[in-house]
């Protein structure tokens, strides 16, 4: 098993707390119009599908950082990356969590606006909007921009939810 389909394993295990938390912000409670004369008790928040990129990090690193959350910006492959993915327009929102020191379920999370970190992105680009964030080679050849979050601006909002 290459190092990809390792990491890839080792987070699928997390896809259900994802699904969990992920679900209960997708859903909202329908008017009750909606209820009293289409039989609707919920609703999505839009009328089209979300796309969600999840991210979980190993147990130690929210102790560490956490504030922050990181993005692959580079691949041994050359291949894209999910930084330049995301900057290219696709993904909603990402789902970013920390796997508990035990192993099982979720230590903390965040639910990230992708549009409002490309809105971030584009005001630093353009007026000098003071992000902080930084890049971190692996040994392996792949790398990760971190952001700090509590650096972007205050509108549009960039954590939709955390936990």
């Amino acid at each position: 098993m290459n190092v990809y389909d390792q990491n890839r394993s080792w987070s699928d295990q997390f896809l259900p707390d994802v699904k969990r938390i992920v679900g209960q912000h997708l859903l909202t409670e329908a008017p009750n119009e909606l209820d009293w004369h289409q039989a609707t008790d919920l609703l999505t928040l839009d009328a089209r599908d979300t796309r969600i990129a999840a991210r979980i990090r190993r147990s130690g690193y929210a102790e560490q950082y956490p504030h922050e959350f990181t993005v692959r910006a580079a691949s041994a492959g050359g291949g894209p990356t999910e930084l330049a993915k995301i900057v290219n327009g696709h993904g909603d929102w990402m789902f970013y969590g920390h796997a508990a020191a035990s192993g099982q379920g979720l230590a903390s999370w965040y639910i990230i606006h992708l549009r409002a970190f490309r809105a971030g992105l584009i005001r630093h680009m353009q007026d000098g909007y003071p992000l902080r964030f930084g890049d971190k080679l692996n040994v392996d050849g792949t790398g990760f921009r971190w952001f700090d979050i509590r650096s972007f601006p205050p509108e549009p909002r960039l954590v939709v939810a955390k936990g």
